[in-house]
């Protein structure tokens, strides 16, 4: 009987779920045997907002953990029961590229956001994007998503990452310490806070290009009041053997 029981949606007189909705326990089992998929999960939290809710304080928690267990273990090590940002923010980065189309981030690259099957997001690779002062940070960053042939700019790799305890660590203090100024019109594309640019804050390492096989003055980078990273690099060519090697 508890598949079938269902419950009056009232938290909104102009809520479409008017024949009500199954309970919450009910709607975790369907999505756990959907593996999470997080289109489904997208188009749930769209039919009102007490699936909204649910979508947001459960069934990305769960999308996140299934997708990067160890990385979520770890970002909420230090005893938060959530992450910066919200959990859908996290699923979000974790699976879509957001490239850059509206014009005002990135100079006059127009390259559309799409989504991503899956991305390696490593906590090695963040030291590389800390000044040496910073590197007790944790950050976790993924590979570049590469955009091959993008006219004059060559070959285009978008990045992004995370913080974990972005509010307490020394990269947010010493944003704020040098003065560092927000952008001031756009914002984070996973959950709409504003931006710092690093490379206006002098805070973005040589070490970075190499992480990423790029040239030293190609690389721009924002974080987000939340302590997402977006960021983007012209990549280097590859040589004849290294391309040789990718072809077999």
């Amino acid at each position: 009987m508890i598949l079938t029981k269902q419950y009056r949606c009232v938290h909104s007189s102009s809520c479409q779920c008017t024949k009500g909705h199954l309970s919450e326990d009910v709607i975790f089992l369907v999505f756990r045997q959907l593996n999470w998929n997080p289109k489904l999960i997208a188009a749930l939290s769209c039919v009102c907002k007490w699936f909204d809710d649910l979508a947001k304080r459960v069934l990305w928690k769960e999308f996140c953990k299934t997708r990067a267990l160890k990385m979520m273990l770890d970002l909420q090590s230090c005893g938060s029961h959530s992450v910066d940002g919200n959990w859908r923010a996290l699923g979000k980065l974790l699976i879509y590229c957001s490239g850059c189309s509206g014009g005002r981030l990135f100079n006059s690259i127009q390259i559309p956001g799409h989504f991503v099957y899956r991305t390696r997001f490593s906590r090695t690779s963040g030291k590389s994007f800390l000044l040496p002062h910073c590197r007790t940070d944790v950050l976790y960053v993924s590979d570049p998503c590469e955009h091959l042939d993008q006219g004059d700019d060559g070959d285009v790799g978008f990045f992004r990452g995370v913080f974990k305890s972005f509010m307490v660590s020394k990269v947010r203090r010493m944003l704020i310490n040098r003065g560092a100024q927000l952008h001031p019109t756009a914002v984070c594309p996973y959950c709409k806070a504003k931006m710092w640019n690093m490379l206006q804050a002098n805070m973005v390492p040589l070490t970075a290009s190499c992480k990423l096989g790029a040239y030293e003055d190609s690389i721009e980078y924002y974080v987000c009041l939340n302590g997402h990273m977006l960021g983007i690099c012209t990549l280097l060519p590859l040589s004849d053997s290294e391309e040789a090697s990718e072809s077999e």
